[in-house]
């Protein structure tokens, strides 16, 4: 499978890029609200999109406290996925690629991610990928919305101090029933230390270049 993989193609791109890939195979279905910082795409040998990654400004307010000394530093996983027909590994393999990539084109000191458990997703893939378990988030809840369930944040979200025309269209929807809260399980909570991953494999170079 692996060699498989290596004809696999990984290229950093617009969010408009991979947007609707992601609406229509991430359990999600949707990309709304999202600040994506970093956007990476994974093609097949044959040059079709079968993959996406979005890595961008966290979700949950004042998280990054416990785990960095300024926000930017922290940047989270927020949208992962690949379609069925892949080979066994492909998110794993697509991870520590786009990793690799932040390792040298950013800034960023620890990536932040979160497996669902209402989705039955464990984070056996943040193991595979060398994350570092951090407990579990507390029960929430979110927005169904047509389908799709929202942050509920969205609501709050403004633009130049007035809210914007989606969130007041999902107010409206709550008011009216055509929306609804929905009680989710805890999330599994993981991250990775890009910074004791840079300064590791500095010294590794070092060592060879003296």
């Amino acid at each position: 499978m692996m060699s498989v993989l290596k004809k696999y193609i990984i290229q950093p791109c617009d969010v408009r890029q991979i947007g609707s890939f992601i609406e229509k195979w991430h359990y999600s279905k949707n990309v709304n609200g999202l600040i994506s910082d970093y956007c990476f795409r994974l093609l097949n040998e044959k040059g079709d999109l079968v993959g996406a990654i979005i890595y961008g400004r966290i979700a949950m307010r004042g998280v990054w406290k416990k785990y960095v000394d300024n926000e930017s530093d922290l940047i989270e996983l927020r949208r992962l996925v690949c379609i069925d027909d892949t080979p066994k590994n492909t998110e794993s393999f697509f991870i520590s690629k786009t990793i690799k990539w932040l390792l040298w084109n950013s800034n960023i000191k620890k990536i932040i991610s979160y497996a669902d458990n209402t989705q039955g997703h464990t984070g056996v893939i943040y193991k595979a990928s060398n994350f570092d378990f951090e407990g579990e988030t507390m029960s929430g809840k979110v927005i169904e919305y047509n389908g799709r369930k929202y942050h509920d944040k969205t609501i709050r979200t403004k633009y130049n101090g007035q809210l914007k025309p989606f969130a007041i269209e999902i107010k409206e929807a709550l008011k009216n029933g055509s929306a609804k809260y929905v009680e989710t399980k805890t999330k599994n909570i993981f991250t990775f230390d890009l910074e004791k991953r840079r300064t590791r494999t500095m010294g590794i170079r070092q060592q060879k270049l003296f």
